[in-house]
């Protein structure tokens, strides 16, 4: 599987972004030489108190379905699917893109988060993530810290999931927790899913959840994640990243003068977002019965400036 290969220094929680914009590049190995201590890790800036632009999170379950090129999605005649009911969410990757043909990485990078070699190869850093909820502030960044400019697209390289599933157990309905970890690489310690916590001490690739109910965890690693997309035929991200991809309606303007706070919306959709292989055909998620995950990819991206 092919992953985003993430160059980056690791982000301490709690301070803003780099100064300098070679830093904060997920592709490259060109960073800015002045932008780099000795030992290779970012600068940072001292804390800014003016205006910010603050992101937030809306789990939508109203919105499209999309497929991995931003267009309707249909159901495979195999499986079934269904909208869980999400709790909490992390991203890893956050970037303002002014034109289609901005590939990932050329745009303006606003959170990278904490990255570790710990489990190995590097990956997302799990015990450092900002995991939030419906309509929570996800991050504020420096307004100051973001390039003068008209974006008209946003990317989100979403890393975890939390919801509620509902399922079928001897012929009896159930609601189960289910943590999924989508990133392209993520060294879990341990983590909670509900009332258990599930040790782990390794890195997993996309894919992996674990689904806890009546007091038992089963884990297990979906084949797929739905990426959506719209610009894969002009700026394609690479398999395995979970960089998903939406439009502003209208092109969103950094002047460099603002003096209020701009808050962003990244309004994602769960419609349908949480796919099985459906044994008996019956639509119901009968995990004892042969149904298995196949895809718990978010179904789409639409930031909106509030």
């Amino acid at each position: 599987m092919n992953k985003l290969v993430i160059l980056l220094a690791i982000i301490p929680i709690g301070l803003v972004s780099c100064n300098k914009k070679g830093c904060t590049d997920p592709l490259a190995t060109n960073y800015s030489e002045d932008a780099k201590k000795d030992d290779g890790t970012c600068t940072y800036e001292e804390e800014d108190n003016g205006p910010k632009l603050i992101i937030k999170l809306h789990f939508d379950p109203t919105m499209p379905r999309l497929d991995n090129f931003g267009n309707p999605a249909t159901i495979p005649a195999q499986n079934s699917a269904q909208t869980p009911t999400f709790h909490k969410m992390s991203a890893h990757y956050i970037e303002l893109a002014q034109t289609q043909w901005t590939q990932l990485g050329d745009g303006e990078i606003i959170y990278h988060g904490p990255e570790t070699t710990a489990g190995g190869s590097n990956a997302v850093n799990f015990a450092q993530a900002i995991v939030k909820g419906d309509n929570e502030v996800f991050v504020e960044i420096p307004l100051s810290s973001i390039s003068a400019d008209t974006y008209n697209w946003m990317r989100v390289s979403l890393t975890y999931q939390n919801f509620d599933l509902d399922y079928r157990y001897s012929g009896a309905n159930y609601t189960g927790r289910l943590a999924s970890f989508v990133g392209f690489n993520t060294f879990i310690t341990n983590y909670m899913i509900q009332n258990e916590s599930v040790s782990i001490n390794a890195n997993k690739l996309q894919g992996y959840w674990a689904f806890e109910t009546l007091g038992f965890v089963y884990e297990g690693q979906a084949p797929a994640t739905t990426v959506p997309n719209p610009l894969s035929a002009t700026s394609p991200v690479p398999a395995g990243s979970c960089v998903v991809t939406g439009d502003f309606d209208t092109p969103f303007t950094i002047t460099g003068n603002e003096t209020s706070d701009i808050t962003v919306v990244l309004n994602l959709s769960t419609n349908q977002s949480f796919e099985w292989f459906d044994n008996n055909q019956d639509g119901f998620y009968e995990p004892t019965d042969g149904d298995y995950p196949v895809d718990m990819g978010l179904r789409g991206l639409k930031p909106v400036v509030q």
